[in-house]
């Protein structure tokens, strides 16, 4: 989902680093995608996926992992951020983010790493360690999303809508009555079509949705990115793109029905009491699913990973699987 820079305990976070490489993944059907390495080269592998999906990545992100231990992976997946070409939806799908991190963790000569994700990124962590459970020692989960229907509707029909009326009432009524029986479609149909001017007021429409609901307190920090028309862009279209089709899986449980197959994995998921965005249960389910995964709920706090409950946990567990 749509990233955000919170009033965090700065102290939690490790010291801002540079990367001491960048460069680019060429994927053989269209796509270039940005990487960059930080931290120590020699250390334990680390790949921190972000959300969105459409989002990118951003320098903070380094900043979860001791540099001194970790050598830290950093990916913008198809379309977004610092990835090429902008905004492409051709070949981006899950299956596809799934191959484009083998293809990384082979160009890197990493036997196996730490797998990181939150919100989206945590779906695609999911389906690729179901994918790939040989190269995972450990799995750390923040805002856990699984692409069922339920969690689907939750944000884009009946639930969210609830505790955020006023916004839900600006979100829906940019679309016509008519149309807003199925909100993702009608967005999807505005993202992607021909007319410039309509296409980024969707973009930012969609954006607003989620950039009121994602943390306990919002960010006006985070506003300025919907100002973005780069980042807009990417981030509604690339994630509308991901809703129409239902994350781009086999089933509406894939990810729960094959959950205990990994539950050998050391994981930590971390989930806020009052996220909006992806409610508690889910967390609770997958942690049903993995009963040796260690489930912890942060008792003040949304969906954002810079939420100050949300950071200290998620630290907490990179340090506990240094």
């Amino acid at each position: 989902m749509i990233p955000t820079i919170e009033r965090v305990h700065m102290s939690s976070l490790y010291p801002p680093i540079e990367p001491y490489s960048q460069a680019e993944l060429e994927t053989g059907d269209g796509h270039t995608l940005y990487y960059e390495c930080s931290g120590n080269p020699d250390g334990k592998p680390v790949i921190f996926l972000h959300g969105g999906p459409g989002s990118g990545c951003l320098p903070v992100h380094r900043q979860f992992f001791d540099p001194e231990v970790y050598n830290i992976v950093l990916l913008d997946q198809r379309g977004c951020g610092k990835s090429c070409p902008h905004a492409s939806l051709k070949n981006n799908t899950t299956r596809h983010l799934v191959e484009d991190l083998e293809k990384l963790r082979e160009t890197l000569a990493i036997e196996q790493w730490q797998v990181f994700g939150g919100s989206w990124g945590s779906t695609l962590a999911l389906a690729y360690a179901q994918s790939n459970p040989e190269r995972v020692t450990e799995l750390v989960l923040r805002g856990i999303f699984m692409f069922r229907q339920t969690e689907i509707d939750w944000l884009y029909k009946d639930g969210a809508s609830r505790i955020f009326p006023e916004f839900w009432q600006e979100f829906a009524e940019f679309i016509p009555e008519a149309d807003r029986h199925d909100l993702i479609s009608a967005y999807y149909d505005l993202l992607t079509g021909t007319d410039d001017a309509t296409r980024l007021s969707a973009a930012r429409s969609w954006a607003l949705w989620e950039h009121r609901v994602v943390a306990l307190v919002p960010s006006e920090i985070a506003a300025s990115y919907i100002e973005d028309e780069t980042f807009v862009l990417a981030y509604s279209r690339i994630e509308a793109h991901y809703f129409v089709n239902k994350g781009f899986l086999d089933s509406d449980d894939q990810l729960l029905r094959n959950a205990p197959s990994i539950d050998h994995i050391p994981t930590v998921i971390v989930h806020g009491r009052y996220d909006a965005i992806c409610p508690a249960e889910t967390a609770w389910t997958l942690s049903q699913a993995m009963p040796s995964a260690e489930l912890v709920i942060v008792p003040t706090a949304g969906h954002s990973i810079m939420e100050p409950g949300i950071t200290e946990a998620l630290i907490m567990a990179t340090k506990k699987y240094r």
